[in-house]
């Protein structure tokens, strides 16, 4: 018993000495200021330890690392807009399947409930059916079944912009949200929500939202019992969002499966190995591995052997999923990520986490500082950041008036009387990156330009190529061209 005994008080010594030196990664004190974590005594200051982010419904992990981004094969059209770079993404999570009719129609669904009082809101979001139409083609039974029929449920959404699809990525994040907090009891389910009082996350940590709350956490801070969540608590998880191209364009290759320790022994022209688009496994040789056109006026292949079995787009879970899990990311339908579009990117692009297309925006807030109200949707206000607010002054200066979207003021070829000082922050900006005057060459290069990535069962081949890629206006849709969302990884790329 005695030898028990000094056993168990060796080792809570040791225990106590590790914690003392740092041996631990947490510690329940400040080790600045040694006040206790979490104790009422001591003023009660929250911390969260060992948090590990939990994955979104839909969603795959995708471990980040380097990676030669662009062009693979030979550029066919001569646009020199994606010449290879080597560039590292983050780790992130994306859907393992397109965005389906099914979950397009659960949206408009919510909207047209809740938003009875703005119809508008509703009609914005509708898709537009009408992109089956061809004048010299009967496809007007997909104008009228595509996207309402239950035949077409696992099918993916076509016909939404850009805009439609960011919005849907939005409401996304506030459903899933809301329903983690239902499931933690904090909410209680509130179907007759109305307006602006819904549930909207930014809202809800502004403490713009009550809602039918069935109880708030019990607070440490001596002169609260109780309090909301915060993020702080790693309750709620971050947003969903468009794929950033060099996200798209990192998972569509999914390297996991074509590299030995830190060797990528080949570049992948596609998001398979090798330069064929047919299956060489056994069972499945010869099939083909993605739904795309094989040559003129052969969509699907011949009766009796129609191989991809696809005429249009195919249901979401169709083919082979890739290395990480995901499914149709080569052919099926194109799809929208956040970038707008430039041509010549690649020399301005960050090397890690590539992007173009930030807009630096902050809450709106009254004279004492308080978040503003929400607007009729909802939603909080934004403002564009001001120079004068810029953390990093000489880099943000530098590139300011470029909204970090547009081209310079030296690379444009407007003539300086077509820039304006903006009222608002006093920034230098134009509407236009190219003259736009009667005579002079036009563009449709612009902020409204949003890259499109995947190819799709209108495309040959060459556009299955994750490095291949296009641009439309982002109030444009077509009928092959959808959208899936993702969503950042908050702490270790890896994991824990």
């Amino acid at each position: 018993m005695n030898i028990k005994l000094s056993a168990i008080i060796k080792v809570v010594i040791l225990l106590f000495v590790l914690s003392a030196c740092g041996g631990g990664k947490t510690r329940n004190y400040s080790t600045t200021t040694n006040w206790r974590y979490n104790d009422p005594d001591m003023g009660g200051f929250e911390v969260k330890f060992g948090y590990d982010q939990a994955k979104g419904p839909g969603l795959i992990f995708i471990e980040g690392g380097t990676f030669t981004m662009g062009r693979v094969e030979q550029d066919m059209l001569y646009d020199w807009n994606h010449v290879p770079r080597r560039v590292t993404v983050s780790s992130f999570y994306m859907d393992q399947t397109e965005i389906r009719n099914i979950d397009y129609r659960e949206y408009l669904y919510w909207i047209s409930r809740v938003f009875i009082e703005y119809p508008e809101v509703y009609r914005k979001a509708l898709p537009d059916t009408l992109v089956w139409r061809r004048p010299m083609a009967y496809n007007e039974p997909y104008v009228q079944y595509y996207f309402r029929h239950p035949a077409y449920n696992d099918y993916p959404i076509v016909g939404v912009n850009w805009l439609q699809a960011a919005d849907y990525c939005a409401w996304r994040t506030d459903r899933v949200n809301e329903m983690i907090l239902i499931d933690e009891g904090i909410l209680n389910p509130d179907p007759n929500q109305l307006g602006e009082e819904n549930f909207n996350t930014e809202a809800y940590l502004a403490g713009q939202y009550e809602g039918l709350v069935n109880k708030n956490l019990p607070s440490l801070d001596p002169n609260k019992e109780f309090r909301r969540v915060q993020m702080e608590d790693g309750i709620l998880l971050p947003r969903y969002r468009l794929p950033t191209e060099a996200e798209w364009e990192f998972a569509a290759l999914s390297l996991i499966g074509n590299s030995f320790d830190e060797r990528i022994y080949s570049r992948r022209i596609f998001p398979w190995d090798g330069h064929n688009v047919r299956n060489d496994i056994k069972k499945y040789r010869g099939n083909m591995r993605a739904n795309f056109v094989r040559g003129r006026g052969d969509m699907m292949g011949v009766a009796g052997d129609l191989n991809d079995n696809a005429s249009i787009p195919a249901p979401v879970e169709s083919f082979w999923p890739n290395d990480y899990g995901l499914y149709c990311m080569a052919g099926n339908v194109n799809e929208w990520v956040e970038d707008v579009y430039r041509p010549m990117s690649y020399e301005d692009f960050n090397e890690f986490n590539p992007f173009r297309g930030n807009v630096f925006q902050t809450l709106v807030r009254d004279e004492e500082g308080n978040v503003a109200e929400k607007d009729s949707l909802g939603r909080l206000r934004y403002r564009p950041v001001t120079e004068a607010e810029s953390i990093n002054r000489w880099n943000y200066k530098k590139a300011y008036y470029k909204n970090y979207k547009d081209g310079d003021y030296e690379s444009s070829v407007i003539d300086g009387d077509n820039w304006t000082i903006d009222a608002d922050d006093q920034s230098l900006t134009s509407d236009r990156m190219y003259s736009q005057q009667a005579g002079n060459e036009t563009s449709l290069v612009n902020d409204q330009s949003r890259i499109y990535k995947g190819g799709s069962w209108r495309d040959r081949a060459y556009w299955l190529t994750p490095g291949a890629k296009r641009f439309l206006d982002e109030q444009a849709s077509r009928d092959d061209l959808g959208f899936r969302c993702a969503m950042t990884r908050v702490g270790s790329p890896a994991g824990f």
